[in-house]
């Protein structure tokens, strides 16, 4: 001190906030050392761990008073609220009250997630992070906090409470990308498209396909790439009122798109036949639905090369009952009946 050279230490807490650009110091908390002080006046002990969190539930009973001047009495005379949804620092009781008549809209109720508590004589701090229910909606939100508490008139006071968003969820959000899907919901959206084959409506199929669509169907040379050509393979596909189930698959995801590649198989109700394909789906999000961007899918290469080259063997014992279909025509006495066993190019060489 230059007025009479005294020196002097203190603790002291800064934390700072960005306003129209410029660092602005939004709380400056400045205390004497507290063992230095402890001789020299009357001043509390340090208010224990246990103590500093409890005095959450006094702000959340606040809360759930849903009468906004129950919180704003929570806080100090000389307060800092920098509130979650609000630029706008409340320094006083009415711009707190403010605040809190929208918040107490959605009904909310916290709890405390993480807590890191740090006190002394008259003040403490308690920083962590905590989750809102809201009971007008469900919702569940987790935000970082803040408290700093001052001994007020015997009764602890809120100084200074910064809440915040949680930054990793909040700088998705405002890249415009969701959350990646999780794996058990890539899958079952493949339910929504075998739903649809159930309808047997072409149209309800088509509906499933995103607005710039790519269909490489299973049994068509075609790619099918808009809403009509897609509905048109399918008026022939559901007429084997076909229903699917997923053997095999593995999924990749990331914001805004997934892709399930697999194997399934087929019922087709129309005839009881079973048929297995390989697949790929490339799910995007349009207009908050999952929808169908690419679709492939193929028969099973390993059964159709050998069905595609020549059909399997014939037994033996089938080899020995095509003689009967002729000795059946030889018993007609009907030389025409005969003369069609025979292929279009036949060679005959007879016995006589």
């Amino acid at each position: 001190m230059g007025a009479t050279g005294d020196k002097v230490k203190g603790r002291y807490s800064f934390i700072y906030m960005l306003e129209d650009g410029q660092w602005k110091i939004a709380h400056h908390h400045s205390s004497v050392m507290p063992e230095e002080h402890s001789g020299a006046s009357a001043s509390s002990a340090p208010i224990a761990d246990d103590e500093v969190r409890s005095l959450f539930s006094l702000w959340n009973n606040a809360l759930a008073t849903l009468n906004p001047d129950e919180v704003a009495k929570r806080y100090s005379k000389a307060p800092c609220l920098l509130p979650t949804v609000s630029d706008v620092p409340r320094t006083d009781y009415d711009s707190i009250k403010a605040y809190f008549v929208d918040f107490l809209k959605k009904e909310p109720q916290g709890t405390i997630l993480e807590s890191y508590v740090t006190s002394g004589p008259d003040w403490c701090m308690d920083d962590g992070i905590y989750e809102f229910t809201m009971g007008a909606t469900g919702d569940k939100v987790k935000a970082r906090y803040s408290f700093v508490y001052t001994l007020e008139g015997g009764e602890w006071k809120i100084a200074h409470h910064h809440s915040s968003m949680m930054p990793e969820a909040q700088l998705a959000a405002s890249s415009g990308a969701p959350a990646p899907i999780p794996d058990a919901e890539v899958r079952s959206l493949f339910s929504l498209w075998n739903n649809a084959l159930a309808t047997l409506d072409p149209d309800e199929v088509a509906k499933r396909y995103s607005k710039a669509p790519c269909l490489l169907p299973t049994v068509s040379d075609v790619p099918r790439t808009d809403y009509d050509s897609i509905k048109a393979y399918f008026v022939d596909f559901l007429k084997k009122k076909p229903q699917g189930v997923i053997l095999e698959s593995y999924v990749t995801s990331g914001p805004g798109w997934c892709m399930d590649d697999g194997i399934y198989e087929f019922t087709m109700g129309a005839t009881g036949d079973k048929v297995k394909g390989r697949y790929s789906f490339i799910y995007m999000l349009e207009d908050g639905q999952w929808k169908i961007a690419h679709h492939h899918s193929s028969v099973m290469p390993e059964e159709h090369s050998g069905a595609s080259a020549s059909s399997a063997p014939i037994a033996d014992d089938e080899v020995r009952s095509l003689f009967s279909l002729w000795n059946n025509a030889l018993a007609t006495l009907n030389p025409d009946e005969v003369a069609k066993r025979y292929s279009k190019a036949p060679c005959l060489l007879p016995t006589v």
